[in-house]
């Protein structure tokens, strides 16, 4: 979310729950938190909140994030389907390798 959407929000807030009293100083702690989340899935969250609850949300209770996908598990998948195809005689080479030149450096 961009900072101004972040700003729309916590209006947005500021004027269904009067009682909330938007200041520079919240914002400026809010925003940052705000902005690491998705603008849509927030309002619609906070739409949905207003319609059950009389008093202001806290962030966690609106807070929607994109969906990331953890490329980093398919990667390490990848990286040990190639680690398997490496012949035992080089797996060698490279631990010996890897052991002189942990010497080198500790030295």
């Amino acid at each position: 979310m961009k900072k101004e959407e972040a700003l729309e929000v916590l209006r947005t807030i500021n004027e269904m729950y009067p009682r909330f009293n938007l200041t520079k100083r919240k914002a400026k702690v809010l925003v940052p938190n705000l902005m690491q989340m998705d603008y849509q899935g927030v309002m619609k969250n906070l739409s949905a909140y207003i319609m059950e609850h009389p008093y202001p949300p806290m962030l966690s209770e609106i807070a929607a994030y994109l969906d990331v996908e953890d490329s980093h598990l398919e990667e390490m998948e990848k990286w040990q389907e190639e680690a398997k195809k490496v012949s035992p005689k080089v797996k060698e080479q490279f631990q010996e390798q890897f052991e002189q030149l942990i010497k080198a450096k500790g030295r």
